[in-house]
């Protein structure tokens, strides 16, 4: 029997996302580790490095889904104003913490560079919340409520990922299996909605391709029912192995 998954959304903070300057590669990474540990990603948002459209999405994102994972905005220069922006969806205190500053006192130390104001930007965190490591650059993401703040530089934000999953529940992973379909989407829309019908437990979906002159589809078959997914294939190598 398919369980039921815990829900997560996205929020991707940055102008420089949304001007093309910098292509995401952070929605990906997140989608196919969430899977792996049993948690759908429901829902992704991009949003501007303005404050009140960061609250806004936070506010709405969080108390949608059961996790909200951002990342962008929490580096040292003035548009980083995300973990302000989360402070203030929560109406929590914010400031520099220590524990926060002796991590990047102690990482500026070793690389022989001052410690600064700016640098000191991202020890801010919102009180009550607790840091996410950093083994790359020390600047810490943070938890608070059911969100996780993360950087927006995806070797970092992917360790950080590393980070908070192991502390997170997930239900069972979300298996698949394909199969490709030398036809075009159109001739075998039928066959897969009356499948999808009759097997409510599975998602079947279909990804339409062009290549070397001719139409196909690959078939892909989720669940997390290993047995409901052997059933919905063995139903579609039947069914075109008849050429319908």
């Amino acid at each position: 029997m398919t369980q039921t998954r815990p829900t997560a959304a996205m929020l991707v903070i940055g102008d420089e996302i949304l001007s093309g300057r910098t292509r995401d590669s952070n929605m990906n990474h997140l989608a196919k580790a969430l899977t792996e540990h049993g948690l759908q990603l429901a829902e992704a948002r991009v949003v501007a490095d303005d404050r009140d459209a960061i609250i806004t999405a936070v506010r709405h994102l969080s108390g949608a889904w059961d996790y909200l994972f951002t990342s962008g905005g929490i580096g040292p220069t003035h548009d980083d104003i995300t973990a302000e922006a989360v402070a203030a969806a929560f109406d929590l205190p914010f400031g520099v913490r220590e524990d926060a500053r002796a991590l990047l006192q102690a990482h500026y130390d070793r690389q022989g560079m001052e410690l600064n104001e700016a640098r000191l930007r991202m020890a801010r965190i919102p009180e009550g919340a607790c840091l996410i490591d950093n083994p790359i650059s020390a600047a810490p993401g943070f938890s608070v409520c059911n969100v996780h703040v993360m950087a927006g530089v995806p070797a970092i934000f992917e360790a950080m990922v590393a980070s908070v999953l192991p502390t997170i529940t997930g239900g069972a992973p979300m298996l698949s299996q394909s199969l490709r379909v030398d036809k075009g989407e159109g001739d075998i829309a039928d066959t897969l909605g009356r499948l999808a019908a009759a097997h409510p437990q599975v998602s079947i979906g279909s990804y339409p391709f062009y290549r070397n002159g001719a139409h196909g589809v690959n078939v892909v078959v989720r669940s997390q029912d290993a047995a409901a997914i052997d059933a919905v294939m063995a139903e579609l190598h039947r069914h075109f192995a008849q050429g319908a």
